[in-house]
């Protein structure tokens, strides 16, 4: 590889003393190496990496923060088909693999091109009021579809491929890739599933009813998640909120139709470790 961008998170590298640096690395070995902050953008198409100022040829994408900023660039640039490779400047996390420790070598991995590119399923949820669209996002980790305001339960009707599933009686519902299995949906029981699978994993959120277990479903279906009323047959609001960060207000009666992307998000591994021995070691770790 010989042309690289950065997409690096302020917050965590004070000064961009480490980003600095990384550029500095890089261009004594002659290779290219922009920079761009990644800066919350409340509005426009795109979320905090403006993916038009990526020069075209850019053969990797570094990301300086952790999962968290990997998750915001992955939607941002998903579009470009480039390659990402995730930095860890906080805790230890499933999708940033390189920590500071071991950037340097990672470095040389990259400019010898040892590495291998592993593609990650990714998920469009679309909100619909009637037949009106309200809204759209996609994600790499999960959609979750939630109350919004007091702590109280909300009523959600479930249904795929336009088949009536279930219901649940919940704090709100976690609808994840596999590369998301080990976020959100992991703390509230759902199961871990290998990353560079194809599958949505549907898990409620503390449900007021015995049945608790996720169910797991082919990468073909097409889930809907509708807003049900409020206890007294009342308006009910929630929001539908796409890896974490943006949201979606709905009401009730709105519904969100969640299907697999037609992209995929790229990222670069360096270390060759199978996901079994990744798991192992955060095991051990945790």
């Amino acid at each position: 590889m010989d042309k690289f961008y950065i997409i690096t998170n302020s917050e965590k590298d004070k000064n961009l003393e480490f980003t600095d640096a990384i550029v500095t690395y890089l261009e004594k070995q002659g290779k290219e190496c922009p920079v761009q902050q990644a800066v919350r953008k409340v509005e426009g198409p795109y979320h905090y990496t403006n993916p038009e100022l990526i020069p075209e040829g850019t053969q990797c994408i570094i990301v300086l923060g952790g999962d968290g900023t990997l998750l915001q660039a992955a939607r941002d640039v998903v579009h470009r088909e480039i390659p990402l490779l995730g930095i860890n400047l906080g805790n230890l996390g499933f999708l940033a693999e390189v920590d500071r420790q071991s950037i340097y070598g990672a470095l040389d991995k990259l400019m010898q091109d040892n590495y291998e590119v592993e593609e990650r399923m990714m998920l469009t949820g679309t909100v619909y009021r009637g037949e009106t669209v309200i809204g759209e996002d996609i994600a790499l980790n999960d959609i979750v579809i939630g109350r919004e305001g007091p702590l109280r339960v909300v009523r959600f009707m479930n249904f795929v491929n336009n088949e009536y599933l279930n219901s649940y009686n919940a704090d709100g519902i976690i609808i994840s890739t596999p590369t998301g299995s080990t976020g959100y949906s992991l703390s509230v029981g759902g199961p871990i599933v290998s990353p560079n699978a194809s599958m949505t994993i549907m898990t409620p959120i503390a449900p007021h009813t015995l049945n608790t277990r996720s169910i797991v479903f082919p990468e073909e279906d097409v889930i809907t998640v509708e807003m049900g009323k409020g206890r007294h047959q009342d308006c009910e609001r929630g929001i539908a909120s796409f890896d974490g960060d943006s949201v979606i207000h709905m009401v009730t009666g709105d519904r969100i139709v969640i299907r697999k992307a037609d992209v995929k998000t790229k990222i670069l591994k360096l270390n060759h470790l199978s996901f079994v021995e990744v798991l192992r070691q955060k095991m051990r770790d945790s």
